[in-house]
C-alpha cells in the first residue's frame, strides 16, 4: 500500500498537480472609475473565479513613502512589493534603481532556482532595467524566456502618430504570451501592455481610450484560455493578476497623471484563482500586495529580513495584520495596525538603522508583545536613541513595518 501510494504521489507530481503557477499582467494607465464602466466581460470572468479589488498606487500621500504615479514607480512598486523610498525609482528614466530590494523575478530564482520564469513585454526597459536581468547589482538574475523590445524595431513594426504600432506589438506580445503558457507553463511570468496608456494620453476620457480597454480584454481572454488549457490539461493551479500601474488626473479630462489626486492613485486588481482572504475582501488593497500573494501561493518562503522589508499584505492565505501606523509625540511612539486575525499575540520589533538599503543587515531588538486584538502598542524611544527607526509589527502569518523619522 505504501508504495503504491508514493507512486501515485510520482504520477500526481509528474503530471503538475503540485505546480503553483503565476502570471501576472499590468495594462499600463487605466484608471478605476474608466474600468468600471467601461464592459470587461474577459476579466469579469476571470475575477468570478478569484475577486475583484479597487486598489491604490502612490505609496503613503503626503508620507515618506509617496511615490509619483508614473508608471516605471508603479511596475517597480509591483516587482519589489515596496514604495519608492525603497527601490528608488522615481520616473521612467529609471536612473538608479535599488536592487537591495530584490525583484520578484529575484526572488523565485534565488529561492526556488527550479521554476521557470519569463516576460512578455511591450518595453524593453521592464527586462534591462527594472529586474536588471543580467547586472551584478540585482543578482545576475536571469529570466528563462523573454519575449520583448518590439518598439525599438522600427522595420517590423513602424512607428505612426496614432501609435498604433504600439497596438500590434501588444498583439503580438499577447499571441506569443498565449503560446508560451499553453505550450510550456512557465511558473512565474509578467506581461507587460501599453496601448491603453497611449490612447489616454493622446485622448483621455474618450471612446478610443474604451475601445483600449476592450482590446485589453480581449487580450486577456487569449491568455485565460491558455490557462484554462494548463489547468484541464497539466492538472496545474494557476493565479492570475491584472492590474493598472496609475489612475488618470480629472483636471486633464484623463490624458495626464503623475501626481496625488484620488483619481491617479486609485487603481484596480482582478484576480484570477485563489481564495480572497478577508484582507483583500474587506481592507484597502495596493499594488504591493501582490508579490508577496504570488510568493505565497507559489509556496516559496521569504527570508524574514527581506519580509520584514515588504511593504505588501498578502491578498490569499492567512494573515494576521495589515495597515501599520505609527504617531510620534516626544519619545512616546504609539503603533498601531488593523488586525485581521484576532487570535494570538503580535512581537513589536525595533531597529535604529538603515543598512538593508545598502545591502547590509539590521539588527531588531524585540521591545514588547501585545494581543493581535489590541492593535496599539506604546513605545518608550528615550530607550532606543536614534532620529530614525524601522518598527515591525509581527503576527503569526505576516509581519509589516513602518519608518519613523524625527
Amino acid at each position: 500500500m505504501k508504495n503504491l501510494l508514493v507512486f501515485l504521489l510520482f504520477i500526481m507530481a509528474s503530471a503538475g498537480a503540485f505546480s503553483q503557477k503565476v502570471v501576472f499582467v499590468i495594462i499600463d494607465g487605466v484608471e478605476a472609475e474608466v474600468f468600471e464602466r467601461v464592459a470587461t466581460p474577459n476579466m469579469d470572468a476571470i475575477a468570478k473565479t478569484g475577486g475583484y479589488t479597487r486598489a491604490y498606487v502612490g505609496g503613503e500621500r503626503g508620507g515618506y513613502s509617496e511615490t509619483p504615479t508614473i508608471s516605471a514607480p508603479g511596475y517597480n512598486n509591483l516587482i519589489t512589493g515596496t514604495w519608492g523610498n525603497k527601490h528608488n525609482v522615481w520616473g521612467n528614466s529609471i536612473k538608479a534603481p535599488n536592487y537591495n530590494y530584490w525583484s520578484a523575478f529575484r526572488f523565485v530564482e534565488e529561492l526556488a532556482p527550479a521554476k521557470e520564469t519569463a516576460i512578455f513585454s511591450t518595453w524593453l526597459d521592464n527586462r534591462t532595467k527594472l529586474v536588471g536581468e543580467g547586472l551584478q547589482a540585482a543578482g545576475n538574475v536571469m529570466i528563462d524566456y523573454h519575449f520583448d523590445g518590439f518598439e525599438l524595431d522600427e522595420k517590423a513594426f513602424p512607428h505612426d502618430k496614432e501609435r498604433l504600432f504600439i497596438h500590434n506589438i501588444d498583439e503580438h506580445v499577447v499571441n506569443d504570451a498565449s503560446r508560451y503558457i499553453k505550450e510550456k507553463g512557465p511558473d512565474f511570468s509578467w506581461v507587460y501592455l501599453e496601448y491603453t496608456d497611449d490612447m489616454g494620453h493622446a485622448h483621455g476620457n474618450s471612446e478610443k481610450t474604451d475601445d483600449a480597454i476592450h482590446t485589453a480584454d480581449d487580450q486577456m481572454g487569449r491568455i485565460w484560455e491558455a490557462i484554462q488549457y494548463r489547468q484541464k490539461e497539466k492538472a496545474e493551479q494557476w493565479m492570475m493578476f491584472i492590474t493598472t500601474d496609475h489612475g488618470r488626473s480629472a483636471e486633464s479630462g484623463g490624458k495626464d497623471h503623475g501626481g496625488q489626486s484620488d483619481r491617479e492613485r486609485t487603481t484596480w486588481i482582478v484576480m484570477g484563482g485563489g481564495q480572497p482572504n478577508a484582507y483583500f475582501t474587506k481592507e484597502q488593497n495596493a499594488i504591493v500586495d501582490i508579490l508577496p500573494t504570488a510568493l505565497n501561493f507559489m509556496g516559496i518562503p521569504v527570508p524574514r529580513e527581506r519580509a520584514y522589508e515588504l511593504d505588501g499584505v498578502p491578498l490569499v492565505g492567512k494573515v494576521s495584520i495589515a495597515q501599520p501606523k505609527t504617531d510620534l509625540a516626544g519619545d512616546k511612539l504609539r503603533v498601531s495596525w488593523k488586525a485581521i486575525d484576532l487570535e494570538g499575540d503580535v512581537k513589536i520589533l525595533l531597529a535604529t538603522t538603515d543598512n538593508f538599503e545598502a545591502g547590509g543587515t539590521d539588527v531588531y531588538t524585540e521591545v514588547g508583545t501585545a494581543k493581535a486584538g489590541a492593535e496599539v502598542f506604546e513605545i518608550d524611544l528615550s530607550r532606543y536613541p536614534s532620529d530614525f527607526y524601522k518598527v515591525v509589527i509581527e503576527g503569526r502569518y505576516n509581519s509589516v513595518g513602518r519608518w519613523v523619522k524625527r
